[in-house]
């Protein structure tokens, strides 16, 4: 949709694509002031209220604020190629997404301590979305949205990105809508298209923290029209201590808690995972 050298809104300067997804490409641009960011530009044009609309993310986002989310600077519409588009810059996380960090990292199954490190990050990060009332589920976290950059100190710090699925959730009911990618989506969203929860979230939060420490998804089956509705995830997945063992009885209860098919038995949301999470990791704040 843009060029490199191509000048946006007046203040920026695009350097270079970044990726795409399914309605929007992004790419690294320099604010004329404010150096380098991320934009977000969405592929479907159309009337000023319609790009309007499309950035509803970036209103989710600068009112959610936290270190473990993605930080938006901007958001406005711009003429491209192919019409009017809406966009919104955020901050720039040159490290990419937590499958890239981890697959580079290599050494997998000697890494427990740091996979748990992020992935209590992660749940501070989406604990503010959730905490919103009614609370703001994400219904779209996998390791892809995940970007991972680094502090000052050299300690890698999560940003939880694209909430574009983001949604309020029902104030009587807590679900919204089911939307997502399947490897990620929770038994009762799959199965009845109308699950997402913070409940919901956890549960994706599990498949990645199973991903992270067997290096195998919980269930692989995702692409089977049985699967879509999710009857195999009528039971929890083998324990990951089965996969890795280096991985202890706590921690394996814990992913196997955020995997529960039941959501009532689940951890209601990312605030209670990482509490248990951080019980594993520091054992003296364990209640």
């Amino acid at each position: 949709m843009l060029s490199e050298g191509q000048r946006i809104a007046g203040q920026y300067t695009v350097e270079r694509y970044l990726g795409r997804g399914a309605f929007a490409e992004v790419y690294r641009v320099r604010h004329r002031f404010l150096g380098r960011q991320a934009m977000k530009v969405f592929k479907h044009v159309g009337s000023r209220a319609a790009a309007e609309e499309l950035l509803e993310e970036a209103v989710l986002l600068s009112r959610i604020g936290h270190p473990n989310i993605v930080r938006v600077f901007d958001a406005g519409i711009a003429e491209t190629p192919g019409g009017r588009s809406a966009f919104f810059t955020m901050e720039y996380v040159p490290a990419g997404n937590l499958e890239q960090y981890w697959a580079a990292r290599g050494d997998r199954f000697t890494r427990i301590g740091e996979a748990v490190d992020l992935l209590i990050q992660i749940c501070d990060g989406l604990a503010v979305a959730h905490g919103e009332r009614p609370p703001i589920v994400h219904r779209d976290l996998t390791p892809q949205n995940v970007l991972v950059g680094f502090d000052d100190d050299g300690r890698p710090r999560v940003r939880v990105s694209d909430f574009g699925l983001a949604k309020r959730t029902d104030a009587f009911t807590g679900l919204a809508s089911a939307r997502g990618t399947l490897a990620f989506k929770s038994p009762e969203a799959l199965r009845y298209r109308k699950g997402d929860s913070p409940a919901g979230d956890v549960w994706a939060v599990g498949a990645i923290a199973y991903l992270l420490l067997t290096d195998t998804l919980p269930f692989h089956d995702d692409s089977s029209p049985v699967a879509f509705f999710g009857v195999p995830r009528d039971a929890p997945p083998p324990s990951p201590q089965i996969r890795n063992p280096e991985v202890d009885d706590e921690l394996a209860r814990t992913v196997l808690h955020a995997l529960e098919p039941n959501p009532a038995r689940r951890a209601a949301d990312a605030a209670e995972l990482a509490r248990l999470l951080r019980g594993w990791r520091n054992p003296e704040t364990r209640q």
